[in-house]
């Protein structure tokens, strides 16, 4: 038998909305599910292939901090999709966040990102640049008091990092273990 979703019922509604839905399962059970919707998402892993670095963000998350006390994330620049082509989304938050305009852009995946819980789709990215591409501040905006703090990183340290668990944000993890499929080159 197909699933079917008998209805919802939204239990908040601002940045995201928290709904409720009947469901009927597959093998026929009904059951409540709990969904969390914000819209589609872009993330991208600007890297320098000349001088072999990579650019990321460190920002305040809260939920990792409210769960285990920690501070800040090292992350690929991503976010909320507000445009209709994901490829400008990703070139606007990689401006607003690094202040890299990123030329090309190399489609690694679109992924579900939390499906047990979240209709989120992320379209994720590579962006080879050069340092003529850094054109802004980065740091994100103000307004959305995002407080980002700009990195540069060797790959060969993001590599170390990603093989001894000290890379924790699943996309940043997916990007660069990406990258090392399609440039291993990068890394030796």
């Amino acid at each position: 038998m197909p699933p079917e979703i008998r209805g919802t019922r939204t239990v908040h509604d601002g940045w995201a909305s928290f709904l409720v839905a009947e469901v009927t399962t597959p093998d026929g059970a009904e059951v409540s599910r709990e969904i969390e919707d914000h819209g589609e998402a872009v993330c991208v892993l600007p890297y320098d292939p000349e001088r072999r670095v990579a650019v990321l963000i460190r920002q305040f998350r809260a939920p990792p901090f409210f769960t285990a006390g920690v501070p800040d994330l090292l992350e690929a620049p991503a976010g909320l999709l507000d445009e209709a082509d994901p490829e400008a989304g990703v070139r606007r938050e990689a401006y607003e966040e690094t202040g890299l305009r990123l030329s090309r852009l190399e489609s690694l995946s679109t992924v579900w990102s939390m499906p047990g819980i979240s209709t989120e789709r992320m379209h994720l990215y590579l962006a080879p640049y050069t340092e003529a591409d850094r054109e802004g501040p980065g740091g994100g905006l103000a307004e959305e008091n995002e407080a980002i703090t700009v990195v540069e990183m060797p790959l060969a340290e993001l590599a170390a990092m990603s093989e001894t668990g000290a890379i924790t944000d699943m996309k940043t993890l997916v990007l660069i273990l990406g990258l090392r499929l399609r440039r291993p080159d990068l890394f030796a």
